[in-house]
């Protein structure tokens, strides 16, 4: 009896970890695996770039977890720079063009997976496409971006966009000396957080040296008579200059083929997959990492939230069902931590405006405390926000902004949410407690207290 044939679009995180699971569990003679990788990088970390390209990580071969020599020495057979051009699920066979000589070819499948990932958010302004301009989401656009801060003589850059990708590259760029403006559209930066969190976010910025420029809308990226980028021009008229800029603005799932296939879509355009990721109506069919969208188990609506741990465990789940296991993705709860210089940033379940669109009414609890005992040297600052259910009092969501070792108390928010708990039952927690650890009411104790008090009040 023939092998059957998986075919895997895809070679970072999701895909490679479904191909992976699924052939530790069937061997090459019960499972030909056949992966496909538009990159020169397979199975890396893309959320490490921003390190690399500001000089923490010094090599950027350390942010590859397995090579491709490595997973074909494990009977799996991935063609680098190769890209899926055209999906024919009624022929159950893929398109794929060997990006180096242009030649095209037709694999058939029995089992495909998609982990076509996201892309950089390009909007169409005059000039995008200008040299100097660059995106960061895969070690490809960081090896480019890299390459060019090494030989430009110029030191202004602009980031437009202040999510995770455009803070996080603000300051790559100024740890390599650039002067560093960026741009945002917002009231606050890291529009992730609620704007008075933000609003941490952006005084920490401005005191590491970054100039952030609330409500303003690039228009275009104005070049140069050679072509070169050389400032960046917003609504309001004002003109940046800019020796090199760099997108931060988002990324968005990379379903272009999927949609042009038929397949099913959510609101954010992501694949849309059942628990086990499989694609909606698609028993042969999985789908995993930043091109779905995935349950938010706070909002009960589906969500695009592109993660890396996401899509490991995606890889996991897609895995074990192709090579005949049984596995669940249930959900998220919408966890990330990131970082400006030694200020931490952490979030978990909703945000104001994300209980406010469902339709929960909700009360807030705001704190100040420190990370430490006070009285510990090295004590620093921390804000923890804290929404809980007006009604109920079940916890939805919880915003941290302070210095180190705030931001991996979010977790502890992230298991309550995932658990359904109410902020009364937070205050009981048995959290560890010393005084170099804690003070001896952890601040998220001390904010769920607060939020028990509000949610009474309102209950009068």
């Amino acid at each position: 009896m023939a092998a059957e044939r998986l075919v895997v679009v895809g070679g970072d995180a999701a895909g490679m970890s479904a191909a992976s699971q699924a052939r530790r569990l069937k061997g090459p003679e019960e499972l030909e695996i056949v992966a496909f990788e538009r990159s020169h990088f397979s199975s890396y970390s893309a959320c490490g770039i921003p390190y690399w390209i500001g000089g923490q990580v010094a090599e950027r071969d350390a942010l590859v977890a397995r090579t491709p020599k490595e997973h074909r020495a494990r009977g799996i057979d991935l063609r680098m720079r190769t890209e899926v051009v055209e999906l024919d699920l009624p022929g159950r066979r893929v398109r794929a063009r060997d990006l180096e000589t242009g030649s095209e070819s037709w694999t058939g499948y029995d089992r495909l997976v998609l982990a076509t990932g996201a892309r950089p958010v390009r909007p169409r302004l005059p000039g995008i496409g200008a040299a100097g301009v660059y995106g960061v989401q895969t070690l490809d656009d960081g090896q480019r971006l890299l390459e060019f801060l090494e030989r430009t003589q110029g030191r202004r850059a602009v980031v437009v966009g202040a999510g995770y990708i455009g803070v996080e590259m603000a300051e790559a760029l100024v740890g390599r000396g650039f002067e560093v403006t960026v741009l945002h559209r917002g009231a606050q930066p890291m529009a992730t957080l609620d704007p008075d969190m933000g609003g941490l976010v952006h005084r920490a910025m401005n005191a590491m040296g970054i100039r952030t420029v609330a409500g303003a809308e690039a228009t275009a990226i104005l070049t140069d008579g050679d072509g070169r980028a050389r400032a960046v021009a917003t609504a309001s008229g004002e003109e940046y200059p800019a020796d090199v800029v760099v997108l931060g603005i988002g990324v968005e799932p990379r379903t272009a083929l999927a949609r042009a296939a038929g397949l099913p879509l959510g609101d954010s355009g992501g694949l849309l997959t059942d628990l086990s990721m499989r694609v909606r109506g698609h028993e042969d069919i999985w789908a995993g990492g930043d091109c779905v969208e995935v349950l938010d188990l706070v909002s009960g609506r589906t969500r695009h939230i592109p993660l890396g741990t996401h899509a490991n465990k995606h890889g996991q789940v897609i895995g074990s069902g192709v090579g005949g296991g049984y596995a669940t993705f249930p959900g998220v709860v919408g966890t990330a931590v990131s970082k400006v210089c030694a200020l931490e940033i952490a979030r978990t379940g909703l945000r104001e405006k994300d209980a406010r669109a469902v339709g929960l009414r909700f009360v807030t609890a705001t704190i100040r405390s420190t990370n430490t005992a006070g009285y510990y040297p090295g004590a620093a600052e921390m804000t923890v926000k804290m929404l809980a259910e007006q009604r109920t009092g079940r916890l939805l969501g919880v915003q941290i902004v302070g210095g180190s070792g705030s931001a991996k108390r979010v977790d502890i928010a992230a298991v309550a949410l995932t658990a359904g708990m109410t902020v009364d039952q937070v205050v009981g927690l048995d959290l560890g407690y010393a005084p170099p650890f804690s003070p001896v009411w952890d601040p998220i104790l001390v904010a769920a207290r607060k939020a028990v008090a509000a949610v009474r009040v309102t209950a009068l």
